[in-house]
């Protein structure tokens, strides 16, 4: 039998961890380049059989750090653009590496009540920062996937009560028909709700959108015109490519007539109205029935972190709650944090999201989109005037597009952008990753991190020049 280590040595690992990662980002956030090995490359240092003893922590650890942190993408760096990823904060991350060590499990009040009290204060701070209705509920989930998956579960569960069908407890068999209405351009994640629901990815009536992917308002009011039954509209706040905002002041009040549920998937758009710059683009957004949004994109909380908002608490706790014996309630004064998320065991995901309200503030939250908006249209300007680019669309949030080789063949001009941006990758000056928008290849620049400043901006679009220029000299 091995030695069973001392209480001094079972520690020792969290030292190391905490020296290590302030290390890590300290290098991270003035490093000039960022490569990256391939997950081949970390595979091989890693592969092997299943260890036959155990060994000891401190150089588990160590062993960690050094096979896998040049394998770890740069996502905390100033210069990462390739999908809507925040910072990370380092008091977010504290905190988080606090919520590791007490060990907590936000099942209920009893078993962790400083978890359920914090998040109750924070869920409180983020209705009030975002503008959304007070008596809302919030659910502290994994990101926005979990997030719109809950909310549309609170969305399904409410119009069938409507027509008489209670869902919990009799399932979809035999239930009326749930019609769900979605914009042409929502993002996958939406889809992957109304699958896990039942629902079905494909059974929905796809309203048309305009050229940024806002919904049509005249075809939203179409499309509620053709059923009278139980109906459930998706909006969205960030669209994916061009981070444009639906009409919510057009279509909210369209699917309130209709009796419809409509739910908004802001993943990171809706984070616009927060600042009093920006909360134009989100205008009317207050007066939908839910709300999906992300933590660890622009309120910067480490992975992972969403927030289920739904207007209609009852309906969110009669999709979400769970009881059993064992399990002790939580009074009237309480807030039984498992009552509005599908997991019973779950991370104590409270403690980084108040300690990020709090480092920030409503002013702080403000002030850092509004810089990483600013940043986005330096670059998106500075890019446009490159000879051979054409920018796709404006920088009206923190997205935009590019493509590379105007006016040559659309085949070309997808072969050159995807040239260019996998040449960006490997000069590692800054990451930026590809997409399709309406069936052509461009560059995807999404700018959602505190540590981003104009200077960095300016850095990552003389590296897009030079990728420009290598790609063309090798044509």
């Amino acid at each position: 039998m091995p030695d069973i280590e001392t209480a001094g040595d079972a520690l020792a690992p969290l030292a190391i961890a905490a020296a290590q990662g302030e290390a890590y980002r300290r290098r991270i956030a003035a490093a000039a380049t960022t490569p990256v090995d391939t997950y081949g490359e970390v595979l091989a240092r890693f592969a092997g059989p299943l260890p036959e003893q155990g060994s000891d922590g401190e150089s588990i650890i160590r062993e960690l750090i050094d096979k896998a942190e040049s394998g770890i993408r740069a996502t905390t760096g100033p210069r990462f653009f390739g999908w809507v990823i925040g910072n990370s904060h380092p008091t977010g991350v504290a905190a988080d590496w606090l919520t590791s060590a007490w060990g907590q499990n936000a099942a209920n009040v009893v078993a962790a009540p400083a978890a359920s009290a914090v998040e109750a204060v924070a869920c409180e701070w983020l209705l009030d920062l975002l503008g959304l209705p007070a008596e809302a509920s919030v659910g502290v989930v994994s990101g926005a996937t979990v997030a719109n998956f809950v909310c549309l579960a609170a969305a399904r569960s409410e119009v069938l009560r409507r027509a008489g069908w209670d869902v919990e407890s009799d399932g979809l068999f035999g239930a009326p028909e749930v019609r769900v209405l979605i914009g042409a351009n929502a993002h996958a994640t939406v889809f992957s709700g109304l699958k896990y629901l039942g629902l079905g990815a494909k059974r929905v009536r796809t309203v048309a959108t305009d050229d940024l992917g806002r919904i049509l308002p005249a075809d939203f009011a179409l499309a509620l015109s053709e059923y009278a039954g139980p109906t459930i509209a998706i909006a969205q706040s960030g669209q994916i490519c061009t981070g444009v905002s639906d009409p919510f002041l057009e279509l909210a009040p369209l699917a309130k007539a209709a009796g419809a549920w409509l739910h908004v998937d802001g993943a990171f758009g809706m984070w616009a109205n927060a600042s009093p710059a920006l909360k134009h683009l989100t205008a009317g957004i207050e007066q939908a029935d839910s709300w999906g949004t992300d933590g660890h994109k622009w309120l910067q909380t480490p992975y992972d972190c969403g927030f289920a908002i739904v207007r209609d608490a009852e309906a969110h706790r009669r999709a979400m709650a769970v009881s059993a014996s064992y399990l002790p309630p939580a009074s009237d004064l309480e807030r039984d944090p498992s009552t509005y998320v599908p997991e019973l065991s779950r991370r104590a995901r409270g403690f980084s999201v108040w300690a990020m309200l709090k480092q920030l503030g409503r002013t702080g939250v403000a002030a850092m989109v509004e810089q990483d908006v600013a940043v986005a249209q330096q670059m998106a300007a500075g890019i446009a005037v490159i000879p051979g680019v054409e920018l796709i669309c404006p920088a009206e949030l923190n997205q935009f597009m590019i493509r590379f080789g105007a006016g040559l063949s659309a085949e070309e001009g997808d072969h050159l952008t995807l040239a260019t941006v996998a040449q960006v990758q490997e000069d590692a000056v800054a990451f930026i990753g590809a997409s399709q928008w309406r069936g052509r290849w461009v560059m995807r620049i999404s700018v959602c991190s505190i540590a981003t400043t104009p200077e960095d901006g300016a850095i990552t679009v003389e590296a897009v020049r030079a990728a420009w220029e290598t790609v063309q000299a090798c044509r």
